[in-house]
């Protein structure tokens, strides 16, 4: 049987991470579409369009250093072999 603190973690968990990437897909989505339509007016950073370099760059980094964050933070380690088979052996 699975305990319910395993339970309670794991739907904890998975809230962080759905959050995290609705957060990321979100940034990524104003960021790509959001800095207009024509190319003749696009800036430049490190020699990427600016809306590819926020977006796609910027946005990976970001999001890998927050769920990395958040693992460390938040996340803990359960076990997952059943207590109760160990006991009867």
């Amino acid at each position: 049987m699975v305990s319910k603190k395993f339970v309670r973690a794991a739907k904890r968990e998975t809230l962080i991470v759905i959050c995290l990437y609705v957060l990321f897909f979100a940034w990524w989505y104003i960021t790509a579409y959001g800095f207009g339509d024509d190319p003749s007016k696009y800036r430049f950073v490190f020699g990427f369009p600016e809306w590819f370099f926020y977006s796609c760059i910027a946005g990976y980094i970001g999001i890998s250093v927050l769920l990395w964050l958040c693992v460390k933070l938040f996340f803990c380690e359960l076990p997952l072999d059943d207590d109760e088979e160990e006991n009867k052996k």
